[in-house]
């Protein structure tokens, strides 16, 4: 059974947050809330961790991972961004938006789109996933916990905890989240491509 982290929504517990990042470390694959609904996380550098995530999601190495930044500093290291970009993403960030960019070369290209070499990139502000960035150091590699076969995430740690007790190492509790994922939006093309609308506002773009 996975190990049940349970904190505080706005002030988590450090003592938990570093056993959970004790647990990326070692290669495990977490459950955890963001500010859309949660997500699965692992270490961006753990190959067999990142495949792993994508077993238990159920996708491809066409499906687009997402890099979980503390901030726009670091998500400009590992994505090419040019001025009129970062200035669409300082509009919407932190927040529940997802930005499709050319990734760099600290990304691994093994988790950069196969043919396009792109990644997901996102700053959440979810304050628990936060405090997690922060103890870990690093950005996360993430995707929306969608069951495979179905259409919304899930949002309850409980069922979460139970549902995957063979597949994840623990799960992180600070509430229910919503069941919307973000607004994914592509910038690698001349204008903003809207590739998935949730629950990012889309005026907040200017789309």
């Amino acid at each position: 059974m996975p190990q049940f982290f349970e904190v505080h929504p706005d002030n988590p517990q450090p003592r938990l947050l570093k056993q959970a990042v004790a647990l990326l470390e070692k290669g495990e694959v977490l459950a955890v809330p963001t500010d859309s609904s949660y997500a699965l996380v692992c270490h961006l550098d753990d190959k067999a961790a990142a495949d792993k995530l994508r077993r238990i999601r159920g996708v491809d190495d066409k499906h687009h991972l997402t890099l979980l930044c503390r901030d726009l500093s670091e998500l400009a290291n590992y994505a090419k961004v040019d001025n009129q970009q970062f200035r669409l993403i300082k509009s919407a960030t932190p927040g529940p938006y997802t930005f499709i960019l050319e990734a760099s070369k600290e990304v691994p290209r093994r988790l950069s789109h196969p043919s396009r070499k792109t990644i997901g990139l996102r700053v959440p502000e979810h304050k628990v996933l936060q405090a997690l960035l922060a103890l870990h150091s690093g950005p996360l590699l993430a995707t929306t916990l969608i069951a495979p076969g179905d259409t919304e995430p899930l949002n309850d740690a409980q069922e979460i905890r139970e549902r995957y007790k063979k597949q994840i190492a623990a799960v992180i509790d600070a509430g229910a989240c919503t069941r919307e994922p973000t607004t994914v939006v592509d910038l690698t093309g001349e204008q903003p491509e809207l590739i998935r609308e949730g629950r990012g506002a889309l005026a907040a773009l200017g789309l």
